[in-house]
Parts: structure tokens; sequence; C-alpha cells
């Protein structure tokens, strides 16, 4: 019923199935512990710029990259702690670092284990010791990512924010329907704040807003085109959702973060994670085709 297998593609490729429901799940530890594919029913859940991905130069655009130790960017790719400044790109590094994988298959499911350590080149752009241990699990319809982040000081508390930035493929985006809870959002290139009545302008070049008055922790969306029902849980870590778009891909992203961007310099619902500790999240996503 479920079973883990690995291909040498460009980068080492593990292959998540449950034969069950025809579901699988692809993950690239080397290219930033990333997802690149999620299917359910044998249907693509996420959209993938394959020329992007094969280009360890760019950034990847499409699949679940991970965003830590910062969501979004600086100003000026910038953040000041003790006095010091430290340059950080946006999103942070997890990305785009090789994480450590085990897979693990079990009665309950199947899983893949992802780790990443601090290390010198983490350090020059973020002075913490640190370990992520990442897992991802899939179960019939269900994609859980398990979170646990570890501060290794023993004298020096550790600050951060999370989160993920799944790109959900698309056919037609005027058929795209959403139940956020939220009432309003800001725009994250204006600064405005604007009520949001479930729809978005798709005519526009660009969508880049943050929802951060959260009064619940699920969000769905639906594509009609598609025919697909998609429900987000995630745990009171993540305070933000942030929805992006451009005209003309077909991809849309809904993100949680647990900070809005530039956190490392305003405080804002950054985490603060005490010497020798752990901290655990949760982020699950349900795709149903109706």
């Amino acid at each position: 019923m479920f079973s883990i297998s690995l291909q040498q593609k460009q980068y080492k490729t593990y292959i998540l199935s449950d034969r069950t429901t025809d579901s699988e799940l692809e993950v690239v530890p080397e290219r930033g512990g990333i997802i690149t594919k999620w299917r359910v029913g044998g249907k693509d859940i996420l959209y993938l710029d394959e020329q992007r991905f094969v280009d360890p130069q760019l950034s990847v655009r499409g699949g679940v990259p991970i965003l830590f130790p910062i969501c979004g960017n600086l100003p000026d790719n910038t953040y000041t702690y003790e006095e010091q400044q430290y340059t950080l790109k946006q999103h942070g590094f997890a990305r785009n670092l090789p994480w450590k994988a085990q897979g693990i298959v079990s009665d309950e499911g199947v899983r893949i284990k992802l780790t990443l350590n601090s290390c010198e080149q983490t350090r020059s752009v973020y002075p913490f010791d640190f370990s992520l241990c990442f897992t991802y699990k899939i179960h019939g319809e269900t994609l859980e990512i398990q979170q646990c982040y570890s501060n290794l000081s023993n004298s020096a508390p550790m600050v951060f924010s999370t989160g993920f930035h799944p790109y959900f493929l698309t056919t037609d985006k005027t058929q795209l329907q959403f139940e956020i809870p939220s009432s309003e959002y800001q725009d994250q290139n204006t600064k405005d704040i604007h009520k949001f009545n479930g729809k978005f302008d798709f005519e526009r070049d660009e969508i880049d807003v943050a929802f951060k008055q959260l009064n619940s922790q699920s969000a769905t969306t639906i594509d009609h085109s598609r025919k697909l029902k998609l429900k987000f849980d995630y745990d009171d870590t993540f305070s933000t959702l942030v929805f992006w778009t451009l005209k003309g891909r077909n991809f849309y992203c809904l993100e949680p973060w647990s900070a809005p961007r530039n956190s490392l310099n305003t405080g804002e619902s950054l985490i603060t994670l005490e010497p020798e500790a752990d901290y655990l999240a949760t982020f699950r996503l349900t795709a149903n085709f109706f």
C-alpha cells in the first residue's frame, strides 16, 4: 500500500507513494528539501516551472519551498541583531541548501524525514546554532508537514520566522473560490488595507497580499475549473496567510507564514526560542476532487 523509491534525475528524488489513492509525493532534499510534485488520484496538485528548477542559479518557482529563518524580504536584504548588521536574502537560506533525508514506511503511512543544521555558511548571515527536522507524510488525500526547530545554543535565545510557499496548479483563475479566515488584507507593495470579499482581480499583473487578522486555523480554496477542493490546516504558529500570483501564469500561492515580512527588524510575531529548546509546528493540506 505504501512505498518509497529513489530516482536519480538531475537531483536524487524521493518518491513516496500511497497506492490505495494513487497518491505520490516527490521530494528533492539537496535542492532545499523541496516538495516538487504532489499527486492525488494521479492528478497534479502543484505547479512547477521545470526550466527554473534545473538551473541551480535560479530560485525555484513551484512545488513547496521552505521559508526560514525569514518569510518575505528585508529592506535592502539587511537586518540588525545585537548592533551588528547582517545580509539575508528573500525567504532565507533553507530553500537553497541541501538537507539530509531518511525515508520511512509504516502501516500508518509513508513519510520522509529531512534535517538541516547550522554551519559556517548559515552563521555568516544568521548568527545562531540550530537544527531543523521536517517530516513530510502522505496518507490518502492528505499531505502533512511536521516541523521541529531546535536552538542548539546553551546560552542565547534564537529568533526566527518560518513558513511555506506552495504553488498550486490552476487552468482558469476566474474559477477560483476562496474561504480565507479574514475580512481584510494588506497589499504588500502599497501597504494599503483592503476589505476582502472572497475575490481577487486577476487582471492585475501581480497580486501580493497578506492576511494578518486570521480568526481560525483553516482555509479553503476551490478550483471549479479542475473540480478540486484544497483545505489548509495550520496551527497557531502561522499568524499570516500570503496570497501571490502573476498574470498569465498557471499558478497561485497561498502561503502560511509565522510572521509578516521584515519581522527580524520589527519583531512582529517573531518566534523566540530559548537555549536548548525545541519548537514544534504542523501544516496540513487535503486535496479532494469532486
